[in-house]
C-alpha cells in the first residue's frame, strides 16, 4: 500500500472525521501551521517503499513561515530554530564534514528515506501543543503501528519523553530504536549532545546492506 492509500483508510474512520471537522474550523478562524496543503508533506517526500528511518517530533513549529510539514525542518530562508540548531551541532560533532542541511531544510533527508513526522501534525500560531486533543495522535500512532507491522528493519529515532513512549507500539524484534532527550535547549545538554544517533543509524543501515543517510 502507498501512504496515500493508508491515509485515505484513516480518513474514513470516525475519529478522523471529527478531527477534520475541528481542523477545518481552526483553519477558518485562527492561524494554523503548516499550511493545509503541507500537512502530509513528509509522506509525499518519503514513499513507504523507500522508508529507512523514522524521526518523530512532537508538534510543528508555531511561528510564521517555519512549519513545512516535516518534523524539525524549516524552509531554507528561515532562521534555524533552537532545536534545529542543536541537531546540526550534534551532526557537526559526529561528522567532520558536518551536515549537508545547514540551512535547516531537511527535504534531502526525506528524499533519502527519513520519515520526519510529528506526533501532532498541526498547531495554532504562537500556541504550542494547541492541537494536542484534536486526534492527531491516534492518526500518527496508527501510522507507526502500520510501519511496525508491515515494514522490517526500520530505525526509529525517538527524542524526548513523548516520542520515547511510542516504543510500546513498535515491534522491537523487527526494528531498531534509538532514544535520547529532546534536542531543545531545555534538555539537549542532558544527553542529546553526544548521543551519536546519526552515526549509529548509518552503522545499522550499513549492516543491513542499505545506503547510509547523507546527513
Amino acid at each position: 500500500m502507498t501512504w496515500q492509500e493508508i491515509i485515505k483508510n484513516e480518513q474514513q474512520k470516525d475519529y478522523y472525521k471529527l478531527l477534520e471537522l475541528e481542523l477545518n474550523k481552526q483553519y477558518e478562524t485562527t492561524t494554523v501551521f503548516p499550511p493545509k496543503d503541507k500537512i502530509f508533506t513528509a509522506f509525499d517526500l518519503t514513499p513507504i517503499d523507500n522508508l529507512k528511518v523514522v524521526i518523530l517530533g512532537q508538534d510543528p513549529y508555531h511561528k510564521a513561515g517555519q512549519a513545512q510539514g516535516l518534523a524539525f525542518s524549516t524552509p531554507k530562508n528561515i532562521k534555524n530554530p533552537p532545536s534545529m540548531q542543536n541537531i546540526l551541532k550534534e551532526i557537526n560533532n559526529e561528522y567532520k564534514d558536518g551536515s549537508k542541511c545547514n540551512d535547516g531544510d531537511l527535504t534531502p533527508w526525506a528524499k533519502q528515506g527519513v520519515l520526519l513526522i510529528n506526533a501532532i501534525l498541526t498547531v495554532q500560531e504562537a500556541n504550542p501543543k494547541s492541537h494536542e486533543k484534536l486526534g492527531w495522535q491516534i492518526f500518527t500512532d496508527n501510522i507507526i503501528k502500520y510501519i511496525s507491522l508491515h515494514c522490517k528493519d526500520i530505525v526509529f529515532i525517538l527524542w524526548g519523553a513523548p516520542a520515547i513512549k511510542k516504543q510500546k507500539i513498535i515491534d522491537t524484534n523487527k526494528h531498531h530504536i534509538l532514544t535520547a532527550v529532546h534536542p531543545s535547549p531545555l534538555s539537549a545538554y542532558r544527553g542529546f549532545f553526544g548521543c551519536n544517533h546519526f552515526i549509529k543509524t548509518n552503522e545499522i543501515l550499513k549492516k543491513l546492506g542499505k545506503e547510509p543517510i547523507i546527513w
